[in-house]
């Protein structure tokens, strides 16, 4: 098993999880460090029980990760595959996102090594799982900074323009924007135009002295600092301060949540005990509480839309 992409809370009990499953099952397991680089490197070490204990409740991940420029090359890959042949390796679990799970499909499909995905991202963006291991983190931990932000924001009757992680997601965006009680929330899958910001603004002013708006990620009209720039020069004949903040990556780290923890080894255990059933080239994930296997094919190429009772209920509580 390995960790490939981002980091996020949870993948170590993800990672616990397949230890401990595949010793329960007369397995033995191994734990690739460094992701695709360590598995070209052969930098992987056999795993115990021990091996994983205390790590559950820590962010990041054991095995460390990296994006590998090395292994996107049929040569990189060559090396990675006469690695885990040496040591007999018949089955693999990716923990990560769509890249690593687009290097998995293609290893699949040049060496045929059995191989079962676990969606770990921030993001919730990958298609056949309703939740990611780490999003649930992400989220509260922008929470706890987003109340902060708007008890300051309150104080001094300030627009904060609050940016948040999620790539090409709005996930993260929608889910901080109703329980941080934000007036607007800009995701990429609405593409808010600047006009509407000011509009929305100004028709707040009526009820409220401060506000705060939700940008995520990815947005085709700028960051938050640009999108701010851009709105304020609407209010220049107002006296009103406008500022901007960018969690940036403390919502990739930190102790996982209750959820991210039990997430992570319920998809760790099934990533196992589908190799050991004939699942492969696919990733297990959890919809309407249930495990599925969803082919990488579909994780990689299908978008997994926002909610669209949650943007409505965005709008309704904003106002």
């Amino acid at each position: 098993m390995f960790t490939s992409g981002g980091d996020s809370p949870g993948m170590n009990a993800c990672i616990r999880s397949v230890v401990r499953t595949g010793l329960y099952r007369g397995l033995d397991v191994y734990g690739i460090m460094y992701g695709y680089d360590g598995m070209i490197e052969g930098t992987i070490k056999k795993m115990a029980s021990h091996s994983v204990s205390n790590i559950i409740q820590r962010g990041g991940t054991i095995l460390k990760s990296a994006r590998s420029e090395a292994f996107m090359t049929k040569e990189g890959r060559q090396k990675a595959y006469a690695e885990l042949t040496k040591l007999g390796i018949e089955g693999l679990v990716a923990i990560g996102g769509d890249g690593t799970f687009t290097g998995a499909k293609v290893f699949f499909e040049e060496y045929g090594i059995p191989t079962v995905g676990c969606p770990g991202t921030i993001d919730n963006d990958i298609y056949g799982t309703d939740y990611t291991i780490g999003f649930d983190t992400a989220v509260n931990t922008a929470l706890e900074a987003i109340d902060k932000i708007r008890d300051t924001a309150a104080a001094h009757d300030r627009i904060f323009f609050i940016e948040v992680m999620g790539r090409d997601s709005g996930y993260i965006g929608i889910e901080c924007g109703i329980g941080g009680g934000a007036e607007l929330v800009m995701v990429p899958e609405t593409r808010t135009k600047i006009e509407d910001v000011v509009k929305s603004l100004k028709g707040l002013r009526k009820t409220k002295t401060s506000s705060i708006i939700i940008v995520a990620e990815g947005l085709d009209c700028g960051d938050a600092a640009q999108i701010m720039e851009r709105v304020k020069a609407s209010f220049k004949d107002e006296e009103k301060e406008f500022k901007v903040t960018t969690l940036g990556h403390i919502q990739r780290g930190g102790n996982p949540t209750a959820k991210d923890r039990l997430l992570g080894s319920r998809m760790g255990m099934a990533a196992v005990e589908g190799l050991l059933a004939g699942e492969s080239n696919c990733m297990a994930g959890v919809m309407n509480d249930h495990v599925v296997y969803t082919p990488f094919a579909d994780c990689i190429t299908k978008e997994k839309p926002l909610k669209s009772d949650y943007l409505r209920l965005q709008e309704i509580l904003s106002i």
